[in-house]
């Protein structure tokens, strides 16, 4: 779905307080009641809560289910992506946001600013997207949960890859630079470079492909295996040497850096020999491909990479107490190897076109029909309850000196000072589509 930030800066303080007592509410129930909504926000009168969920789904970030036995509403993308630049916003963590500047099979990428104008990288999770036909026939493991299963693992591979990421970049391996990390979305450094799919020729292939294997070996030493080390996850950045003192030539090095880290493993993991020849056999298909270089031995092995290993430099062990636990870790880890599958561009429509038929506007009428959703309102999903509630948001990640870099159509997020001018603008903005309360 495409990230728009157009209605965040008309949002009020207690439209907030609605979407996030909605969010909140979404711990335990599929479809939050609209009175357990008003009981959360804790409005003053609650007379106002109900202004405010028509607001809210008239900008799609809270949305109706059919045929539902009572009145409530569900949390949508829309609405998480809100309040995860809503919190990077009073962190001041992003200040703009800018053109997408890339996608995933299940994360979207877009560049954004911090209130110092240096650019960044914020990454939103969106898990389910593509493979969501293959795992919601399987995907046992997750009951009859739909919408709030895929927000809650997509939160799990954030927090996943923004805990790696920080131990990584701490011991000195050549990966962004974590800034932040919210619900679902991950800031992290912008780096100014190529991925290596779209790089046409290297002047020396075997000396990138020697760093590229001995980075792979280094990782798991170190207790951790990549699990998707390829040619899309490898950017490659252009740094100028600069000329030697008897007036030589400028040269130009490559250092490659490593991107994407939800599906990282532990070499303690059942299947990380496999995990790990798989890295490298992905880097040697590609190598041979492209550059037509073929490496003079066989390897790196997993038995070979694991003979340096010291148990005391261990960072799996330092992620899991990071605060992502094992428990986390296992949910990650089935739904990756459900989605392996995947599903072809026909089924990916028909999929969003199946998902976005259960939503309707909070003024269309409700149609009659079988009802799907649990009758009674109270209790829904006490175990992703328990699940999401354990989750912090959380982080102390300084961040280092800033920098100015090229606009990509950045626009600040920022909301207006005063109150009576926000509400004047969501008024005048109402009367001219015709609903003005």
């Amino acid at each position: 779905m495409k990230l728009d930030t157009r209605a965040i800066r008309y949002l009020t303080n207690e439209d907030w307080r609605v979407l996030a007592a909605v969010e909140q509410g979404s711990k335990n129930h599929e479809v939050v009641p609209t009175p357990l909504i008003t009981q959360i926000a804790g409005l003053r009168g609650g007379s106002g809560v109900h202004k405010c969920i028509s607001s809210l789904a008239k900008v799609g970030l809270i949305a109706k289910v059919k045929n539902a036995r009572y009145d409530g509403y569900r949390l949508t993308y829309g609405g998480l992506d809100y309040l995860a630049l809503h919190t990077h916003r009073l962190r001041s963590t992003i200040f703009s946001l800018g053109n997408q500047i890339g996608v995933g099979k299940e994360s979207d990428i877009y560049i954004t600013a911090s209130p110092t104008n240096r650019q960044q990288v914020l990454k939103l999770h969106r898990l389910g997207r593509i493979s969501f036909r293959s795992v919601k026939a399987n995907r046992d493991y997750l009951r009859n949960r739909s919408t709030g299963s895929w927000m809650y693992l997509s939160r799990l591979a954030a927090q996943k890859e923004f805990a790696v990421m920080k131990v990584l970049r701490r011991e000195g391996f050549a990966v962004p630079e974590p800034i932040g990390w919210s619900r679902h979305t991950v800031v992290m450094e912008f780096i100014d470079s190529f991925p290596l799919r779209m790089v046409e020729s290297v002047p020396e292939p075997g000396k990138l492909y020697a760093e590229l294997m001995d980075m792979i070996v280094q990782l798991a030493r170190r207790g951790l295996i990549h699990g998707d080390f390829n040619e899309f996850n490898i950017l490659i950045q252009e740094n100028t040497v600069p000329a030697a003192m008897d007036g030589g030539e400028e040269k130009v090095q490559l250092r490659p850096v490593l991107i994407d880290f939800p599906q990282a493993i532990s070499t303690n993991h059942a299947n990380a020999q496999m995990y790990f020849d798989r890295d490298v056999g992905c880097v040697k298909r590609y190598f041979e491909r492209r550059f037509k270089y073929e490496a003079d031995e066989d390897g790196p092995f997993f038995q070979d990479a694991m003979k340096g290993s010291v148990i005391e430099q261990r960072l799996d062990v330092e992620v899991e107490a990071s605060g992502f636990s094992r428990k986390m870790a296992k949910d990650l880890e089935r739904y990756v190897e459900r989605a392996e599958d995947g599903v072809d561009e026909a089924e990916q429509a028909d999929a969003a076109e199946e998902d976005e038929g259960d939503v309707e506007d909070e003024d269309a009428e409700e149609e009659g029909g079988e009802a799907v959703l649990p009758q009674d309102p109270q209790v829904d999903d006490p175990k992703l309850a328990e699940e999401i509630g354990g989750l912090s948001l959380g982080d102390d990640l300084a961040v280092k000196p800033l920098d100015r870099g090229r606009d990509f159509g950045l626009m600040p997020l920022e909301v207006p000072s005063e109150p009576d001018i926000a509400a004047e603008k969501v008024h005048s903005k109402k009367k001219a589509s015709g609903w003005a309360i």
